[in-house]
């Protein structure tokens, strides 16, 4: 495999916002503020209760996917205790754009194994990235032993494709962005390769669903130009830090593409992995016919005991999949939060709730549990849980960089309406006046 010097991205803030306007908490409406000056459309009495407008401009809000800043002073005398240390500085999701320190060199493809209708979008990705951008493409060893790919026209390319093995080489250092062919699996698989910082993943629907791939093919040549100039839009969507604690046992093929712990951090007569996972973590009751008991610890206290099929533990990117068949909300992927979603409980008042994304998750097995449980992790490294092990989840630091075709507003809601046809219904009809009688 070779290696080239992976060139850095970082987010640059969109500085550009267009005139909006706003209206002031002292007005019905009629008043508005554009850029600090009012425009009537009458007059209106003000109350003595009322701000004045001078203290409305100072209170301006923002064109921005965060809420307003809180006032921190409540009445005369009370106020929150200033502490310079939680002081946090969060750029605004809807101004994230892309912005490369040097211009990307290299390019990870990641297609769907044994798809023929893949392989000649591939083969036109490859030719177009390799002879005319003059970048290295990076490609899955098994990718490239597909028979369909051995004819003559592609040979010359396929020299001087790179390719590397999951769980054997490492090309988180080697990789600029991330181009995924296919559908939503292949962005799950993307995420699984980099247990660390990801690059910048550019998705095209190529597959069933499509729900976190907004990019159509037919125009790719433009689209890959422009991310490769950095005029891009980004979404980070948070990803779970997930750390499995075992008992020593045999070694299993779930621990393959995780990060293991040293003994330093790992607890004495246990095994410990960590994994990055994107949608979401799910506990079940696997091939018992008995429920599931686990205990649900939240940063350190028992909140409740699921008796069940299982529970789900999702990013708001993986709201949209396993939780919302199984009746959670659905989370934009720039709000900060971790949902919780039962499976099938055996009550009728336990409802999907949303924690705050800073807070830690510790599932285990209860101590009267009939069976083990079973954990798997977007979807793979499915694994047995018995008494004594432990599921310690929390957010991960290392989000996922998807690059957005718009913005990350309008690709969410057009996902919903063309994957899940969310809200879709026969309109109902105009009442005539005639049948307002009857």
């Amino acid at each position: 495999m070779e290696a080239s010097g992976a060139s850095k991205w970082t987010l640059k803030s969109d500085a550009s916002s267009k005139p909006f306007p706003y209206c002031c908490s002292g007005c019905d409406g009629s008043e508005e503020l554009l850029r600090g000056k009012f425009f009537r459309n009458r007059t209106k009495a003000r109350s003595m209760s009322m701000p004045s407008a001078q203290s409305s401009a100072k209170f301006r809000r923002t064109q921005s996917l965060h809420g307003p800043s809180p006032v921190t002073t409540f009445g005369p005398k009370a106020s929150i205790m200033k502490n310079p240390k939680a002081v946090m500085h969060i750029q605004d999701p809807a101004r994230q754009r892309l912005t490369w320190s040097k211009p990307p060199k290299s390019v990870l493809i990641i297609k769907k194994i044994r798809d023929a209708g893949l392989l000649q979008p591939f083969k036109e990705l490859c030719t177009f990235l390799t002879q005319q951008k003059n970048m290295i493409v990076y490609v899955e060893r098994k990718v490239l032993e597909d028979p369909a790919l051995a004819n003559e026209s592609f040979v010359s390319v396929k020299k001087n494709i790179c390719t590397f093995r999951e769980d054997y080489d490492d090309i988180s250092k080697c990789v600029d962005f991330i181009i995924c062919l296919g559908g939503d699996g292949t962005l799950l698989y993307a995420s699984s390769l980099f247990q660390e910082s990801v690059p910048p993943v550019m998705a095209f629907h190529l597959g069933s669903l499509g729900f976190l791939t907004p990019f159509n093919f037919d125009t790719y040549q433009s689209q890959v130009t422009e991310v490769i100039e950095g005029n891009a839009a980004l979404v980070l969507r948070s990803r779970l830090q997930v750390t499995v604690v075992k008992a020593f046992r045999e070694k299993g093929p779930a621990e393959e593409n995780s990060l293991k712990l040293t003994n330093g951090d790992a607890e004495p007569n246990h095994k410990t992995m960590q994994y990055q996972v994107l949608n979401e973590v799910v506990i079940d009751r696997g091939p018992s016919s008995y429920l599931s008991n686990v205990d649900l610890f939240l940063d350190g206290h028992l909140i409740t005991t699921v008796q069940g099929d299982g529970v789900l533990v999702s990013t708001p990117t993986g709201s949209t999949a396993y939780a919302v068949a199984a009746g959670a909300s659905m989370i934009h992927p720039n709000v900060p939060a971790i949902m919780i979603t039962p499976i099938c409980p055996h009550s009728l008042s336990f409802r999907p709730i949303v924690v705050p994304a800073g807070v830690e998750l510790k599932i285990m097995l209860s101590q009267d549990a009939r069976n083990t449980a079973w954990v798997s992790l977007d979807g793979r490294r499915r694994q047995e849980i018995a008494c004594g092990d432990s599921i310690t989840i929390t957010t991960s630091c290392f989000p996922l960089p998807s690059i957005c075709f718009r913005d990350p507003v309008n690709d969410w809601f057009e996902s919903l309406a063309q994957c899940l046809h969310w809200n879709v219904r026969k309109k109902q009809s105009h009442l005539c006046l005639e049948e307002e009688d009857f």
